[in-house]
């Protein structure tokens, strides 16, 4: 009796491997069928080394074999485990297209103007000519939208390459994505962390950054679940740590500092930003009042070893243009505009240094990523 290679192809298409969902012909489980005579050798590669799957496999194998040739067909079945390595929820250290620097914005609490220092930043890199992305990931208070006055804006899909990507929301100049744009004002966002890490991955890699010179992230306060997703998921360029004067959140703003230049992380700290720094009333500009303390954080900075990137006062304007949607960075010819200059000339001085004289930042405990490239100079 001669046996036909196909027609045992044909027969083996009709058995499904179980978790496979395809039958062991086009999953690919079935790697070769020799014939010889009245002898059929069949070479099978599975995916699981569950013992019950390999007895079921070489059975049913034997078993449609024999029904359709005979009894009297001699059948060996080889059979090898190939565990395919075990792929997380997040998708870890994947650099994207196009973006030249990652710059993480930071606090070690809340309520010290996180968001607030990351929008005109953000306004005022893409004022010098840079090509500027924010994506909001504080994911349980999200605040760019109100901040760049499209709260009601929604992303839509574009087909780039063949594959459908959400396109960002540009606001003076700046592409924003933000998981407020998927989520009603008044409504919660209560999720565990693989939901938020995941939700932050789709905004990440399934976005249409296009060319950017800086990715500004706005991350949460703290230092959680959040900030080692981030960190995992993209080789972040350079960290920026925002705090007020005050020692409770000094003290706050020096964990994460300490967070971000632990061996596990090994995330260049590019500076601190002192908001808050003073207050000056509007009917009284050349005076200041240091109501939060003065200088706390130049000196934390100093201890740190890190520099001091810039001074933000507390003007009532700047907390009203962060509500009507207009960073206070646009205000031309203020001192505000020229504080934020300022700190946006010393966000890419230390960028460009730390291009130059640091490798490439690697995803923590992931594997060598691309590093990104220096800025424009």
């Amino acid at each position: 009796m001669k046996l036909d290679r196909k027609e045992i192809l044909a027969v083996l298409e009709t058995i499904t491997v179980a978790g496979e969902g395809k039958n062991m012909v086009e999953s690919g489980a079935v790697q070769n069928v020799l014939t010889f005579g009245d002898e059929v050798v069949v070479d099978v590669t599975l995916s699981t080394p569950a013992l019950h799957i390999k007895n079921r496999t070489e059975s049913d194998i034997k078993k449609v074999i024999t029904e359709k040739f005979g009894a009297e067909v001699k059948i060996k079945v080889n059979i090898k485990v190939e565990v395919p390595e075990k792929q997380e929820n997040t998708i870890k250290g994947k650099p994207i297209p196009g973006i030249s620097n990652i710059i993480a914005v930071s606090s070690g609490k809340g309520g010290v103007g996180k968001s607030t220092i990351t929008a005109n930043l953000a306004v005022s890199l893409a004022k010098m000519g840079f090509k500027v992305g924010v994506l909001d990931a504080d994911i349980y208070g999200p605040s760019m939208p109100i901040m760049f006055d499209v709260e009601n804006a929604k992303p839509i899909s574009v087909e780039v390459d063949g594959k459908s990507k959400m396109q960002p929301i540009q606001s003076y100049g700046v592409e924003i994505l933000s998981i407020g744009f998927f989520t009603k004002p008044d409504q919660a966002v209560i999720w565990r962390g693989p939901m938020a890490s995941k939700a932050l991955n789709q905004m990440i890699f399934d976005a249409n950054w296009g060319e950017i010179d800086f990715m500004l992230i706005d991350l949460p306060p703290g230092t959680g679940d959040i900030h080692l997703s981030i960190m995992q998921s993209l080789p972040i360029t350079g960290a920026v740590v925002v705090s007020t004067p005050q020692a409770v959140a000094l003290a706050d703003a020096k964990k994460g500092v300490s967070m971000f230049m632990s061996d596990a992380v090994q995330v260049p700290v590019l500076g601190i930003v002192e908001n808050m720094a003073y207050f000056t009333p509007e009917e009284l500009p050349n005076n200041k009042y240091y109501i939060f303390g003065k200088e706390g954080a130049r000196n934390l900075a100093e201890d740190l070893d890190v520099r001091m990137l810039g001074e933000i006062p507390l003007v009532q304007s700047i907390r009203e243009a962060g509500d009507f949607g207009r960073p206070a960075a646009l205000q031309e010819g203020t001192p505000l505009e020229a504080a934020f200059e300022e700190l946006a000339r010393n966000v890419v001085e230390e960028t460009v240094k730390r291009n130059d004289n640091l490798p490439p930042t690697e995803a923590i405990k992931i594997t060598t990523m691309a590093g990104c490239s220096a800025v424009k100079k």
